[in-house]
């Protein structure tokens, strides 16, 4: 009888964390971006992390040019893209070097053997070959044989070498979705479609594909296999979606709630360009996007749109929000609704253009010329983005006030499962224009005064140019409170200050009390967070809770003005903790304003947090 491979064991897991990395043009954000919709379509819960190279094009086979993506798969609600990888798809020796120290003790590698040849292990700065000298026995490694068994898959189909050559990352996803059972038809059908009027590029990608995963199953280098079930999550219909792409349906819900047309005025920037992108293709919804010359023109056309009556909104990244400022600082004056997007990075000027921070906080608040403030919501998932430009959109039009709306790389980039909400959930927005007179002149005739005040909310009504008989002037001069000339009186200038402030801090009224969770009524230890650092701040408490440990957690949606009860809250705790991206801002805003003693935990790495450092943070506090 003839010998038969041995099926190998299929064990059970409850998550699993993937790292695919390589050259830039290796084409490691696709293949991560298959393997994270193969597990959504299989009802996997999922978390991800690309990460990319600062430069457009590094040179190639060198650390500078890796491009990395890690997504986390469980069968159960997670909130990071996982603290170190399980396995690291290493398509080159760059690759391998850069990536190899966030591996789990004696994790998985998966090579690309081709590519360990001595002039890309030069390039890497190995002297000889880390696959036969021992440095990985720590490791389990599968050195497989990807450039050449694509090209020869390839031949036979009429595909030129170089070209069968790009699609060998479509075999490492075959051989990945067979390692850890994921299904495989969300991805050949992917490619029909992708490249259905390139006949010969969806015909290398398909059989390479279909390699990668026969190679798994025929070579006998596997004794094991791995699945993950699908996850318990609620009833509805699911998307996969990232921070930019929610942001962006957010301001469309937020123009069709408001009855408002959206006109976004954007410059393109890394990492908020995809705004720009996803939004323009959207104009059955009332959606106008203009690509502007520079950011000065992009925020002065998204003004003036909303003084001609849209929603008027720009985006942009950390560079664009200080050349803007003397715009955004206009709209304060001029009390017009706009949005202001900032989806952060490392700074400062150039500094990370691909990597995440959350350093922009303080300019946000304080970056204009004299007293300027605005409000400031921060999204803090990659979903729930989408609630945020809503919310930011409400407060903008109700108050008549630019609103600053912070994001992160990480929240722009990163992918989770979002329940679609029911459309009729959603709170419509009121927008009021002014259509008539409302003041007496000196002559007793009836009057426009621009700034005659809603007694509750102190936003000035907003006028349409062109309506009959409210013509009015705006600019950047100071106004006369109520009739809007210019006046230089000192008074006048101290009145207009006070009511612009006032109306800001009065948001507090309307906004919810403080986002709180963990032990909230006897805790130790307090982690206040802001933005993208939700996911790691929960499950780092959750991790020293299980230990026994008292740990609550706040979470600020609204910066500016603070929640009405953060500082009742904040004095509830002997000690309180604030984990950011930054060097410690939002620590120093609530020790200011509530004398609180908040001690910082600060990361600059262009990486956000994982919730071990989360886990340690909160030991070493609770232990002093």
């Amino acid at each position: 009888m003839a010998d038969t491979a041995a099926v190998p064991e299929v064990r059970q897991l409850d998550s699993i964390i993937v790292r695919f990395a390589g050259d830039s043009g290796d084409g490691m954000q696709l293949t991560g971006d298959r393997f994270t919709n193969a597990s959504a379509v299989f009802g996997n819960d999922l978390s991800t992390l690309p990460e990319f190279p600062a430069e457009i094009r590094a040179p190639q086979g060198t650390l500078a040019g890796v491009s990395a993506f890690q997504v986390q798969v469980s069968d159960h609600d997670i909130t990071t893209p996982g603290d170190a990888p399980n396995v690291l798809i290493a398509m080159n020796p760059a690759a391998l070097k850069k990536e190899l120290h966030r591996l789990e003790p004696g994790g998985t590698i998966i090579v690309n053997e081709d590519a360990f040849e001595d002039r890309n292990l030069a390039k890497a700065g190995y002297d000889e070959t880390p696959l036969e000298d021992g440095s990985l026995d720590a490791y389990t490694m599968f050195k497989v044989p990807m450039t050449s068994l694509t090209k020869e898959v390839c031949k036979d189909i009429g595909v030129k070498p170089r070209d069968a050559e790009r699609s060998k990352n479509f075999f490492a996803l075959g051989l990945v979705s067979w390692l850890y059972t994921r299904p495989v038809e969300p991805t050949l059908d992917w490619i029909k479609a992708k490249f259905g009027r390139q006949e010969l590029v969806a015909a290398a990608n398909t059989a390479a594909f279909n390699a990668g995963h026969a190679f798994g199953e025929t070579a006998e280098y596997f004794d094991v296999t791995y699945e993950v079930r699908p996850a318990k999550l609620q009833p509805g219909v699911y998307t996969n979606i990232n921070g930019n792409t929610a942001l962006s349906w957010g301001l469309i819900a937020a123009g069709q709630l408001a009855k408002l047309p959206i006109f976004l005025g954007s410059y393109p920037i890394t990492p908020a360009s995809d705004i720009l992108h996803e939004l323009s293709k959207h104009k059955n919804f009332g959606v106008r996007t203009l690509q502007a010359e520079d950011e000065i023109a992009a925020v002065g056309s998204a003004l003036g749109a909303a003084y001609g009556g849209h929603l008027g909104i720009t985006a942009t990244s950390g560079p664009g929000i200080a050349l803007k400022g003397e715009t955004i600082g206009l709209a304060v004056s001029l009390e017009l609704p706009l949005i202001v997007i900032d989806i952060q990075r490392g700074g400062p000027s150039t500094g990370l253009p691909t990597k995440t921070e959350a350093s922009d906080l303080l300019m946000a608040m304080y970056g204009r010329h004299g007293e300027s403030p605005i409000p400031i919501v921060a999204a803090y998932t990659a979903s729930q983005c989408f609630h945020a430009a809503i919310e930011a959109a409400r407060i903008a039009l109700k108050y008549r006030t630019p609103v600053m709306l912070l994001s992160d790389g990480y929240l722009a980039n990163g992918t989770e499962p979002w329940r679609l909400p029911d459309v009729e959930s959603l709170d419509e927005i009121d927008v009021q224009f002014a259509t008539a007179t409302n003041a007496v002149d000196a002559e007793g005739n009836a009057v426009f005064h621009p700034y005659v005040r809603d007694p509750e909310t102190l936003a000035r009504p907003w006028a349409i140019p062109g309506t009959p008989e409210l013509m009015h002037r705006i600019g950047g001069i100071e106004k006369e409170d109520g009739t809007g000339n210019i006046s230089y009186d000192p008074e006048n200038h101290q009145r207009m200050t006070d009511l612009r402030a006032a109306k800001i801090a009065g948001i507090a009224n309307d906004i919810p009390p403080t986002m709180m969770a963990g032990d909230v009524d006897d805790a130790d230890l307090l982690v206040l967070g802001w933005g993208s650092t939700w996911g790691s701040i929960t499950s780092g408490m959750k991790r020293a809770r299980a230990e026994g440990n008292k740990v609550a957690h706040a979470h600020l949606t609204h910066i500016n003005p603070f929640p009405a009860d953060l500082g009742d809250v904040l004095a509830r705790y002997p000690r309180v903790i604030v984990p950011e991206m930054n060097m410690g801002q939002l620590s120093k805003l609530v020790r200011a304003e509530f004398l609180v003693d908040a001690t910082a935990v600060t990361k600059v790495k262009g990486q956000p947090f994982t919730a071990a450092e989360i886990h340690e943070a909160i030991l070493e506090n609770i232990d002093d």
